[in-house]
């Protein structure tokens, strides 16, 4: 079986009522900020599915004995932020896996190039290779920020299939240079877009997402 990648836009209300709130140029930063919240909470919550490490158990009630399914806290969970606008999204993931560890990664586009440099990198030396990542970044828009990232988390030991990313809204140009590069991984986005305009933005998009969530 070929692998390919995948990427899910879920129906959910939630997410299509927070995206369009985020869409909104006439939104303040501090409603952007709790629509990025919320969108990384519930884009995470359908990341999860089939995803984190669970283990067969079970418990006694006040009845009885019964199976039961609980996390896997003997394999890691980690949450790579890219720096700055992936913070948005960040509160809303926490939220749902409080136990994760947080690696930040900072990287900013050279407008001249559209090209990634990258001034932080927390990621650790080596990762064990049955962690479980969840990247969080806003918009996937020219690719290259998230390209850059995958490969210093591959470079790191990280397992392509076991990474999720989570992103607001992605244009084609990023979606298939990850697919040609990652195939199996899989993306959960509230919405893909027709593409990017001649500043590499995406379109009809977010504008900024770092300088909306800041208010910069």
């Amino acid at each position: 079986m070929t692998l390919q990648l995948r990427v899910y836009v879920p129906p959910h209300p939630l997410i299509k009522h927070w995206l369009a709130v985020a869409r909104d140029a006439a939104t303040p930063s501090v409603l952007f900020r709790s629509a990025m919240t919320e969108l990384g909470r519930w884009l995470t919550y359908e990341a999860a599915r089939e995803w984190l490490p669970t283990e067969e158990t079970t418990v006694q009630t006040p009845l009885a004995t019964c199976a039961a399914t609980l996390i896997n806290p003997q394999i890691p969970v980690a949450v790579v932020p890219i720096l700055r606008a992936g913070l948005g999204l960040l509160e809303g993931a926490q939220t749902l896996l409080p136990l994760a560890s947080i690696y930040h990664l900072g990287l900013m586009r050279d407008e001249a190039t559209l090209e990634p440099m990258c001034y932080l990198n927390k990621l650790p030396e080596k990762f064990n290779p049955e962690t479980r990542v969840l990247i969080t970044d806003p918009m996937l828009a020219t690719g290259g920020s998230i390209m850059a990232t995958m490969a210093e988390l591959v470079h790191r030991g990280v397992d392509p299939s076991l990474t999720r990313i989570v992103c607001v809204v992605a244009a084609p140009a990023a979606l298939q240079k990850l697919s040609a590069a990652y195939p199996g991984l899989i993306i959960y986005s509230a919405c893909i877009d027709e593409g990017l305009n001649e500043h590499g933005f995406i379109v009809p998009g977010l504008g900024d997402a770092g300088d909306r969530i800041f208010g910069t």
